[in-house]
């Protein structure tokens, strides 16, 4: 195995890479190597990456198929022109609202396929703020009772965009009414979305490692598969707060030319909003996943 240097920056969560250009092309043995830390970390940071679109790509492409439709509709962020994977996921200083992951959350878990993961590379960064933070899903599984286990061995969630994608929630989360909440042809794409819903396994297992991790999130997983919203919500809540806590989590701070790989399969996410008058600027791809099982 490739010798690079992998530094943890949690005790569950997290490690930076050193000793990898991601400019260069990158051999298999580092790969194999880069790929290990993700498994073992579930989310890999590189510091001082000043690489092109096309070496992104690059580095993205080695974990799977990239995602050309990232997101259902509205949610339809602007693309680089000369690269259409690529997604520009930028806040202006003059923006105080909308944020975007701003909740904790897998993605794009109402898919029958949600993604492997993503690469972000950090182009633009605040002064201070605009942290990104993730939890480990092994580790809220493996702090279960047994008996809750039991509970929920058996149990499907099922996820949906309308969730995470409809006017009322958007309003609730930035505080406007629902009348405010963008000029009125946007608040129509919003109202005419479009919707997917499948359901998936409460605990899933991971298909590179074989681990059981949690896979529920408050952005998409609406109810338990067979029961309503209200029998759902008691127990969908307390693991939904059971999956962020404190000792679970990594916090990274941002720099231009960081770079972050996480597993989206057994880690949630989490985008600060925190950098009011500031500028950020991501770039984005994702990466084609399997169904959970």
């Amino acid at each position: 195995m490739a010798k690079i240097g992998v530094h943890p920056i949690a005790g569950f969560i997290g490690a930076e890479i050193e000793g990898v250009d991601l400019a260069k092309p990158m051999d298999n043995e580092v790969f194999a190597a880069v790929h290990q830390a993700l498994l073992d970390h579930l989310v890999i940071f590189f510091r001082g990456q000043n690489i092109t679109p096309d070496q992104h790509l690059a580095f993205a492409g080695r974990f799977g198929e990239i995602d050309l439709k990232p997101f259902v509709r509205p949610l339809e962020l602007k693309a680089l022109a000369s690269h259409p994977q690529i997604l520009e996921v930028a806040k202006e200083a003059s923006d105080h609202k909308i944020n975007f992951s701003g909740i904790w959350h897998h993605d794009v878990t109402y898919r029958l396929k949600p993604n492997l993961g993503s690469v972000l590379v950090a182009r633009e960064v605040p002064s201070h703020g605009g942290d990104t933070m993730w939890a480990n899903q092994y580790m809220a599984y493996d702090a279960l009772s047994d008996e809750m286990k039991k509970q929920i061995a058996g149990l499907r969630a099922v996820h949906t965009s309308v969730r995470g994608y409809d006017p009322q929630r958007y309003a609730e989360a930035y505080k406007v009414k629902v009348e405010q909440l963008y000029e009125a042809s946007i608040r129509r794409s919003i109202e005419n979305s479009e919707h997917e819903e499948n359901d998936h396994p409460v605990v899933r297992t991971h298909p590179e490692t074989g681990r059981k991790c949690l896979f529920v999130n408050r952005s998409y997983s609406m109810r338990f598969k067979g029961m309503t919203d209200e029998e759902s919500r008691p127990l969908l809540n307390f693991l939904c707060d059971h999956a962020v806590r404190p000792e679970f989590t990594c916090r990274f701070r941002w720099k231009a030319g960081s770079v972050a790989m996480w597993d989206n399969r057994a880690s949630m996410h989490y985008a600060l909003n925190d950098y009011h008058g500031q500028r950020r600027v991501m770039h984005r791809i994702a990466i084609h996943g399997d169904r959970p099982v």
